[in-house]
């Protein structure tokens, strides 16, 4: 991790992961609790947050557009809530979305307890609850972020801690043809979207959560990504 000086939002220094090693904590993280799978597959990313937080996801009333929040005291992590409209919604959609939410709250649980540990309580956490800040994380289709990169970490980690670079390889290669003069290996333009439904049942995630990390590790020749 690097950080940066900036006078631009909450803090004083803004704090730099490259995408080798956002890969690379969710590897060892879900290895260190024995859910590292050893096929391509779906991720149990809720017993994950109870063995590396010590919490189960709880479900809440939220407001409207907020899928969920982390709350965070001195010790870390206290407890992560994801909205109650997800869970009675009851299918295979919200589901997805349910696995989605949890995994960019366990993104924040990683990646950003140590800003509320240190009492530097963060402009874009509800601190109405005194001495337990949260991040509320509102519902968002597009991958735009307008300067918050505290959610693009956390959609970082959701993205290689349920679909893991290493796993994806693998479940890609069946799909992958020689194209060019050099014979390199890569996705036909024309299979793309089907390449991503099928990635997105083998992990049980949304098909935009599999577009997306397609678009990341095997980009399009137009660089163009459809949501």
């Amino acid at each position: 991790m690097k950080t940066f000086r900036t006078k631009n939002g909450p803090f004083r220094q803004r704090q730099y992961f490259s995408p080798e090693e956002i890969e690379s904590i969710c590897v060892d993280e879900l290895s260190k609790v024995g859910l590292y799978p050893s096929e391509p597959g779906p991720i149990r990313i809720e017993r994950y947050v109870e063995k590396r937080f010590s919490i189960s996801p709880t479900y809440d009333t939220l407001p409207d557009g907020v899928l969920g929040y982390t709350r965070f005291g001195r010790n870390g992590v206290e407890s992560i809530v994801i909205s109650k409209a997800l869970e009675d919604e009851q299918s295979e959609v919200a589901e997805k979305r349910i696995r989605t939410t949890i995994g960019h709250e366990a993104g924040h649980g990683l990646l950003h307890a140590h800003l509320f540990a240190l009492d530097e309580h963060p402009t874009f956490a509800d601190l109405s609850d005194a001495g337990r800040p949260k991040v509320l994380c509102r519902d968002s289709a597009a991958a735009t972020y307008n300067g918050q990169w505290w959610e693009y970490q956390a959609n970082q980690i959701m993205g290689a801690i349920l679909i893991p670079q290493a796993l994806l390889a693998t479940a890609v290669d069946p799909f992958m043809v020689p194209e060019g003069l050099l014979g390199m290996k890569g996705i036909p333009e024309t299979q793309r979207e089907n390449v991503a439904r099928q990635i997105a049942s083998i992990f049980d995630v949304n098909p935009v959560v599999a577009r997306i990390r397609l678009a990341q590790l095997y980009p399009a020749k137009n660089g163009q990504l459809v949501l």
